[in-house]
């Protein structure tokens, strides 16, 4: 009896640590939903973002993205946010695609801009910049680096002390 009371004791203390694990975690992790209203933004391209990832204003989370589509007409993508009912966003806000790190998720970054006026629930934020391919800087800088230790067409690979000439501070040349 008393060996089941301590079991029972012991099992509800995990659950009860467990509980609160992840009642930390929930908060702390900042995955509520945000509520508030309807925004568009169309990219040349979205890669790698997807629902559910933040928009964030100085590194705030100030929304989400709700949904991605493609617009039959302009062959962009389109992304549809959700903005907190207590920001207020000029017309003139910057909508980039960015990314948490060389490894982390994207997400999308607001800059608000100057304008006096407001944007309007379910308007459309017209100034947006995608994100830079990786894979391609990648490539580009792979690329240069190949390139860029050729010699040119009829130049030596090194040169030799005496390929060199005379030394500025003496005028004499290196001994062979």
């Amino acid at each position: 009896m008393n060996r089941n009371l301590l079991e029972t004791v012991l099992g509800a203390v995990v659950i009860v640590v467990a509980v609160i694990f992840l009642v930390f975690a929930y908060h702390s992790a900042e995955i509520r939903s945000v509520a508030g209203y309807p925004v568009t933004a169309k990219f040349d391209h979205i890669d790698g973002v997807r629902e559910g990832a933040d928009v964030r204003i100085s590194g705030i989370k100030v929304g989400s993205i709700v949904g991605t589509s493609l617009d039959p007409k302009t062959f962009q993508a389109v992304v549809k946010l959700t903005i907190d009912n207590s920001i207020k966003l000029p017309t003139d806000t910057i909508a980039t695609i960015t990314q948490n790190g060389l490894l982390g998720d994207q997400y999308m970054s607001l800059v608000p801009g100057a304008s006096d006026k407001q944007l309007a629930a379910g308007g459309e934020l017209y100034n947006t910049q995608s994100a830079p391919n990786l894979m391609s800087l990648f490539g580009q800088a792979v690329f240069s680096m190949t390139s860029g230790n050729k010699p040119a067409d009829g130049a030596s690979q090194s040169a030799s002390p005496s390929d060199l000439g005379p030394k500025v501070d003496g005028g004499q040349t290196p001994p062979k």
